[in-house]
């Protein structure tokens, strides 16, 4: 840890607290960083935003879209984790950083971001401790994979508030730590998280190792729109795969060209598909489904525009 980053207690230097104060700022990354300082009583040292991810339908290709996932990070001296977050205003908590053995008790929520912090110190990177805050701007009713950006945006915040200002985490090293730390997450949406490119998809290969290969993925250059529609629906309801079948019949009878699940084939229906329509089909489709759903006495399903972004980020 270096004087740019902490005092002698550990308490982290002024590089990221402007944020919070920032008019211009996106609003995200200004709660979030106001967020850890009025948790923790301090500035972040680090903070990183990291994308939504989604699968194409083609094997192996993703793509990040434009809503991201927010952290803020700042070391500490004294051994401790801090973890707080504005889904879960009342399930903060402080623990020791534990290198090893079981785990201390945790809410629900910071299992997760504990163990990348466990793994990230195992690699030598904040061992002495760490305030961390940790922000999404959808939730998991969306129907898109929140573990993975969240993940992604703690790994390169905490490495980025352990590190000299300026150096930029290794985040094909940072793909495998998470890899093994947490393998039931999905490594193709990790890469995409670390990778993308704004209006290209990522030819997410088994072996990170190997160059990446990207192709052009760009809708609204090609005068179409890409959208998330998502049923109002419990994922465990039995009747959820009809009404996503449903919409998505709705949806291709006003136009729509395509429709796919964001998530990996799997046995179990998600709660949303991605939709690509002509720009001029797109409130001809959202009416359609809504006329539909109303007339069955069901709820609406939401519809998200979906831009294809660029890869996790540092937010000065």
């Amino acid at each position: 840890m270096t004087a740019a980053r902490a005092d002698a207690d550990g308490h982290g230097a002024p590089a990221g607290q402007d944020i919070a104060r920032r008019a211009t700022a996106d609003p995200l990354f200004r709660l979030v960083a106001h967020a850890l300082e009025a948790a923790h009583g301090r500035p972040p040292a680090a903070v990183w935003s990291a994308p939504y991810a989604f699968h194409l339908g083609s094997p192996g290709l993703v793509a990040a879209a434009g809503w991201p996932v927010a952290a803020a990070a700042a070391p500490r001296g004294d051994g401790l984790v801090r973890l707080s977050s504005l889904g879960h205003p009342a399930d903060s908590c402080d623990v020791p950083l534990v290198l090893s053995g079981p785990a201390p008790a945790l809410p629900g929520w910071a299992a997760r971001p504990y163990t990348v912090l466990r793994a990230l110190a195992r690699a030598g990177y904040g061992r002495g401790g760490t305030d961390l805050h940790v922000q999404g701007s959808l939730t998991a009713a969306a129907g898109l994979a929140t573990a993975e950006p969240a993940d992604c945006a703690v790994a390169l915040a905490v490495v980025d508030a352990h590190t000299p200002p300026g150096t930029d985490p290794d985040r094909a090293g940072l793909a495998r730590l998470l890899a093994g730390a947490l393998p039931d997450g999905d490594g193709a949406l990790r890469r995409a998280v670390f990778f993308a490119r704004p209006g290209e998809a990522l030819l997410a290969d088994r072996d990170p190792a190997r160059p990446h290969r990207y192709v052009d993925f760009d809708p609204a250059a090609s005068g179409a729109r890409l959208v998330l529609l998502a049923v109002r629906a419990d994922p465990r309801h039995p009747d959820l795969r009809a009404a996503l079948a449903r919409a998505v019949a709705c949806a291709g009878r006003a136009g729509a060209l395509s429709t796919w699940p964001p998530g990996p084939p799997g046995p179990q229906p998600g709660r949303s598909v991605l939709v690509l329509l002509p720009e001029g089909r797109l409130a001809a489709v959202r009416a359609a489904v809504a006329e539909d759903f109303r007339g069955r006495g069901r709820p609406v399903p939401r519809f998200l525009n979906i831009a294809v972004a660029g890869a996790a980020r540092r937010e000065e």
